[in-house]
């Protein structure tokens, strides 16, 4: 059994000590193949949630009404990243067994392999849906099997493909294409006008559900501070609409992913990722909601 410690830090807004939903970081920043600094992103995150509401305007819904904890960054061991996968995904089991809802904050895509395996474990029936600019569905990539770029196809392997529902992918190989239209339930380009279809997938509204963002589904207009940021995008008030629908949805796991904050000295891609955290969490969490 891996030995989990945590680093603790200024939390994130309005989290209290102990919560139904987890949040916590896990920066992992080892296989980022264009601009590193995704391991930035929990702290960031969490630093620019002091400049928000605990009071969505969208939702009118507050975080005051979310049972929700922040218990700090995962400590990863340095450049190894089996090592770190193996931590990242005990430490999702564990909160798993506790009745608790896992919410990661990345870190690179790659984190989404071991927390899925987590949920898995507790939910064989488990969908997992997927919002980003990339397929990642690469059998490998630079020679490397466990990357971001090929978390998707690593999924492919552990779970049934059909349970894999990628939205807003707007970018990936002539082959990823390929599996994409033969295995995963595939929705590119868009996401909005695609969610009668999506929600009405067979077997989807009983089964529990992991939700994983790459904040690059974003334009980089709108997320410039991200490693592999691909133009023709979503922009926010889409996605919120988005993530505001799944909230029909049995979610028992979540991460968000691919902050790269040393990309955008403006700050505004750490606000919009800490917008995005509290709109998710008072969407699908808040008490007498969802969660």
């Amino acid at each position: 059994m891996e030995v989990i410690r945590w680093e603790e830090g200024p939390p994130f807004l309005a989290a209290s000590r102990q919560g139904k939903v987890a949040l916590f970081g896990a920066p992992l920043d080892m296989t980022t193949s264009y601009r590193s600094g995704t391991r930035l992103g929990p702290r960031r995150i969490r630093e620019a949630s002091q400049g928000l509401e605990e009071f969505s305007l969208e939702q009118e819904g507050s975080l005051e009404e979310v049972s929700f904890s922040d218990l700090g960054d995962l400590l990863l061991p340095l450049g190894d990243v089996k090592g770190s996968l193996e931590v990242i995904q005990e430490a999702a089991s564990r909160l798993l067994d506790e009745g608790r809802i896992p919410f990661a904050l990345g870190g690179e895509h790659l984190i989404t392999y071991p927390l899925v395996k987590a949920a898995l474990e507790r939910y064989p029936d488990l969908f997992v849906l997927q919002l980003d600019a990339h397929a990642d569905l690469r059998e490998e990539y630079l020679g490397v099997a466990l990357s971001h770029a090929c978390v998707i196809r690593r999924l492919a392997e552990v779970m049934d493909p059909r349970r894999l529902v990628q939205i807003g992918i707007r970018s990936g190989t002539r082959e990823e294409l390929a599996f994409a239209r033969s295995w995963t339930r595939f929705f590119p380009f868009e996401a909005r006008r695609y969610l009668p279809e999506i929600l009405s997938l067979p077997g989807l509204k009983a089964a529990p559900v992991y939700i994983t963002l790459d904040i690059d589904v974003l334009d980089p207009a709108v997320v410039p501070g991200t490693g592999t940021p691909e133009p023709g995008g979503l922009f926010l008030e889409e996605l919120l609409d988005v993530l505001k629908a799944f909230s029909s949805l049995s979610i028992v796991a979540v991460d968000l992913v691919e902050l790269s904050p040393p990309w955008d000295p403006t700050g505004r891609s750490e606000l919009v990722a800490a917008k995005l955290v509290r709109e998710m969490l008072i969407a699908w969490f808040r008490e007498g909601g969802q969660g």
